[in-house]
């Protein structure tokens, strides 16, 4: 049974996949989790590298789930409730309407790799925005301890007053889309994670990545994994909830689950 501590719960608005996108079934069969259960799988084998290592440079974004931080985690203020933040969760998804982004790659952010896109998207740029500002009413002041997780020291000024005002230093001209495949890996296996993720994310690579849909998460103590607590799609997905775009076939299923070892 899962145990929610209402003074420890976080929440976050995250963009991922449907639950049985392609997308999602390789990214959960890699990082050995599934976010939208939380059942723990058993990780493909990876060529160059042994199993304890991938499990511990895969363990972050184990954690996180496979995502893309639009709000990050947050407690929620003062008055404001579970229930008032969910309400406002299904308006915006209603309200705001899906897009793709035209091409994603695998690709390096300092010793992490992410799948990323390949060149900057404005209306990405400007529906990350939205969510920021949508949902920063719910969002209580950071504690001096978050604050201090930050490391705000080695932020820039505009990164610093980003985190003072919105609760995250990366938002808005700051903000990076990123979907995080792996923790830091060390120059002398990069060309290998590299290798090896282009490989497993073949269907993925340069490809565009449709953004359907969008996942309310929950950390539900401190430290623990994050779990989908409601997935929704956006505007012109409504009542297509796990199918992401027409174009997606059968045959991408095929093909990810075959990835996947289940076939």
């Amino acid at each position: 049974m899962l145990i929610l501590r209402v003074d420890a719960l976080r929440y976050a608005i995250y963009f991922t996949p449907p639950a049985d996108d392609p997308l999602t079934l390789v990214a959960r069969h890699w990082l050995g989790r599934d976010a939208f259960n939380g059942a723990l799988g058993e990780q493909a084998p990876v060529e160059g590298f042994s199993a304890e290592e991938i499990a511990a440079l895969t363990a972050d974004p184990r954690r996180y789930g496979f995502h893309a931080t639009l709000k990050a985690p947050f407690s929620l203020k003062e008055g404001a409730s579970e229930a008032d933040l969910i309400e406002a969760f299904e308006r915006f998804c209603e309200t705001v309407p899906a897009f793709e982004i035209p091409s994603a790659v695998v690709d390096q952010l300092g010793p992490f790799f992410a799948l990323v896109p390949e060149h900057r998207h404005q209306p990405l740029q400007d529906f990350a925005a939205s969510v920021v500002e949508a949902f920063e009413p719910f969002r209580a002041p950071l504690s001096e301890a978050d604050i201090a997780r930050r490391k705000p020291e080695k932020l820039s000024e505009g990164q610093r007053a980003m985190l003072t005002k919105w609760g995250y230093p990366y938002v808005f001209e700051e903000f990076r889309f990123h979907m995080t495949l792996t923790g830091p890996v060390g120059p002398e296996q990069s060309p290998a994670m590299r290798a090896a993720l282009e490989a497993r994310f073949a269907d993925f690579n340069r490809r565009p990545l449709p953004v359907t849909g969008l996942g309310l998460f929950i950390e539900p103590n401190r430290g623990a994994p994050f779990i989908v607590h409601r997935w929704l799609p956006l505007k012109v997905c409504q009542g297509k909830v796990g199918t992401g775009f027409p174009e997606k076939t059968n045959e991408n299923q095929t093909d990810a689950r075959r990835r996947e070892g289940n076939l």
